[in-house]
């Protein structure tokens, strides 16, 4: 894993993204020898449409989800991926050799735009065989062998394919062991020297039990001195799965450690890229909002927008606006009701305006107000908060910064409408309070497209 700024990357995506970026670049200047015979008179006319393209493709892919940490992907389903971001790429590198002030025919475009699909999938196959091969995984060795340690490696199972447990280090003070016993290694050799021999490279420390001289300090210590990374599972989970987990987060952890800062220099940073972003995304989208409120004024009774209490940044109250999608009635027994999967209070209209997010459109104008942000947790309901702050410890942290038309939960968890998913989505909610910052806002961005393009968590 890279951090950038506060947020992890897995080194594997970051290699998709340059060598996608160096295959495009290669790819154009191909293209454009073979018509020329020479790129002198050319990159000084064309180098513009090459950054361009470049970009465009990096949007592009990443909108299509080839650049997604999903280690269940099939090769048909990756082709599919970079058919689709082909498929997109082609207007705009029609458009963009169109504008070339040189005489390049433009079925070039078509050749330029194939031979990068192409060369996508060609190279998600290199990945798949290069990274599967041992030689290439991050070697784990897992400090504990209690139910935290079978944790640990549930997670790299699941979420990480390039990690490989090499074998569990016990600890004399735990007294269950929940992992596979064949990798239990003997406690006869120290620490450092079981590191060395198996060839880790990073160390996860999963103790179920920390008191008493459980922990083997210096010991890590010589590890981390020779070039071992050495992590605790708090920092694990954040770095594999983008959560701070409940059952292991503890007050003085948050308070000690790094993150969780709200600072003047952020939040006006965050307040102009949310006015510039939503003054945007409202000129681009209002052709979209107007057919919406045509129509869902002739689908159902009832007004257009739908305008609720909402507890923003502080817990203060504010009026959230989404074009109304369910039907006048919705609540008429007083009681509020998360939504659920095939609600019969949905309307036809409002059926389709939820799964594309058209309905979030009328946000950008709490974005506008100051109300809300572009990015952060979902706004919720004081009923519904009143209960979460109850059963959920830190349920009230999330209302440190400002809510989100979008966030880190919202495209990470489907759509919560239980305790148990409340519980999940706050483990990414405070994931992005102690880590946010303008390069995740924007990576959060680049995946809502990914979202809405698949209807992925709808409801």
């Amino acid at each position: 894993m890279i951090r950038i700024f506060n947020h992890y990357l897995h080194r594997q995506t970051l290699l998709r993204v340059l060598s996608d970026l160096g295959f495009i670049l290669v790819a154009m200047l191909v293209v454009f020898f073979t018509q020329t015979g020479s790129l002198e008179s050319v990159l000084p006319v064309a180098g513009p449409q090459l950054v361009s393209l470049a970009a465009g493709m990096f949007l592009i892919n990443g909108a299509s989800g080839l650049y997604q940490k999903a280690p269940n992907f099939t090769m048909p389903q990756v082709v599919a991926r970079a058919a689709l971001a082909l498929l997109l790429a082609l207007p705009l590198t029609w458009l963009l050799f169109g504008l070339l002030p040189v005489d390049f025919e433009q079925r070039n475009a078509v050749r330029v735009a194939a031979m990068v699909g192409v060369g996508i999938v060609t190279l998600r196959r290199v990945y798949a065989t290069a990274w599967s091969s041992s030689h290439t995984r991050t070697r784990i060795l897992v400090l504990g062998c209690g139910p935290a340690a079978q944790l640990v490696t549930n997670t790299l199972r699941e979420s990480d394919p390039h990690a490989l447990v090499v074998g569990y280090y016990p600890s004399p003070n735990e007294s269950e062991c929940a992992v596979d016993r064949n990798m239990v290694l003997s406690a006869e050799r120290s620490l450092s020297a079981t590191a060395e021999e198996l060839g880790a490279d990073e160390i996860v420390v999963a103790l179920t039990e920390r008191r008493s001289g459980a922990m083997p300090l210096r010991e890590l210590l010589d590890c981390k001195l020779v070039g071992v990374k050495v992590h605790d599972i708090n920092t694990h989970f954040e770095k594999t799965l983008g959560q701070i987990r409940l059952g292991f987060a503890n007050a003085g952890w948050m308070i000690f450690g790094d993150g969780f800062d709200q600072g003047f220099g952020r939040s006006a940073v965050k307040r102009v890229f949310d006015i510039l972003t939503a003054l945007l995304l409202i000129v681009l989208s209002a052709p979209i909002m107007l057919v919406a409120a045509v129509v869902i004024k002739l689908d159902s009774r009832g007004p257009v927008f739908y305008r609720q209490e909402r507890l923003g940044q502080d817990g203060r109250p504010f009026m959230v606006t989404k074009f109304r999608s369910m039907r006048t009635d919705a609540e008429k027994d007083g009681k509020p009701r998360w939504a659920t999967v095939h609600d019969d209070r949905v309307t036809r209209v409002g059926n389709f305006i939820r799964k594309t997010r058209i309905d979030e459109l009328p946000q950008l104008f709490n974005v506008l107000k100051g109300e809300m942000s572009m990015v952060g947790p979902r706004p919720e309901r004081a009923y519904f908060v009143e209960q979460l702050t109850q059963q959920i410890p830190f349920f009230a942290v999330r209302h440190s910064v400002k809510p989100g038309v979008t966030g880190w939960a919202q495209v990470r968890y489907q759509y919560g409408a239980t305790v148990e998913d409340s519980i999940e989505k706050l483990q990414y909610d405070l994931y992005y309070v102690k880590n946010h910052s303008l390069f995740l806002d924007l990576m959060i961005l680049f995946e809502t497209v990914a979202v809405v393009l698949t209807g992925k968590g709808a409801r």
